[in-house]
């Protein structure tokens, strides 16, 4: 791998209903503002030669990267879904507001599990997204796209920038909106996302 082009997905159904969703399975799926905008990733991604493309195992994630795509590259690029990119898994708060998503993160460590028994920690996902990172800096292909989560794309950025704070300096990831890591700073993130 030399270039990973690392994106969130489009606006999903359950973003604009606020809702909580950490179960693939309960994906709604993208927008039609979702759907624009994985097109609209495409569109800046024309002009790259994408070798391969990974997704996490929600639908959302990987209509995005079929729109990004296009149906011509997206018969040809060989794509992989990796679990491991999978949003948070929220347990006992999967169907709830945001809010009420924001209100226990504030009130609980980063090492406490979200309640209920699928529910991990803030600290457990860091460590599953900086395994399906190292993955990728691991793969033949020179140029990856890799469409997933707000929460994992935010822990990258400020990882490979060096900050101890996943959450900061980078808070707010647009939608399909591309952040480029070349291999050296990829593995800065992994290194980071595993203390």
């Amino acid at each position: 791998m030399e270039l990973l082009l690392l994106a969130r997905h489009g606006q999903s159904l359950f973003n604009v209903d606020g809702i909580v969703n950490g179960d693939p399975e309960r994906d709604k799926g993208l927008s039609p503002l979702g759907e624009d905008e994985g097109r609209k990733l495409g569109v800046q991604l024309a002009g790259i030669l994408i070798d391969a493309c990974v997704t996490s195992r929600f639908p959302r994630a990987q209509e995005t990267a079929r729109l990004a795509l296009g149906q011509a590259r997206a018969e040809t690029t060989p794509t992989e879904i990796d679990a491991d990119l999978d949003d948070i898994r929220v347990g006992d708060l999967e169907g709830r507001t945001l809010d009420d998503y924001r209100t226990w993160k504030r009130a609980h460590r980063r090492s406490d599990r979200f309640p209920g028994a699928s529910g991990e920690s803030l600290d457990d996902a860091a460590h599953r997204y900086a395994d399906a990172f190292e993955r990728v800096t691991l793969r033949p292909e020179r140029t990856i796209l890799c469409v997933c989560h707000e929460i994992p794309v935010r822990y990258a950025v400020n990882a490979a920038a060096g900050s101890e704070d996943l959450d900061h300096p980078t808070h707010d990831i647009a939608n399909a909106t591309p952040y480029l890591f070349d291999k050296p700073a990829l593995e800065r993130a992994v290194a980071t996302l595993r203390r």
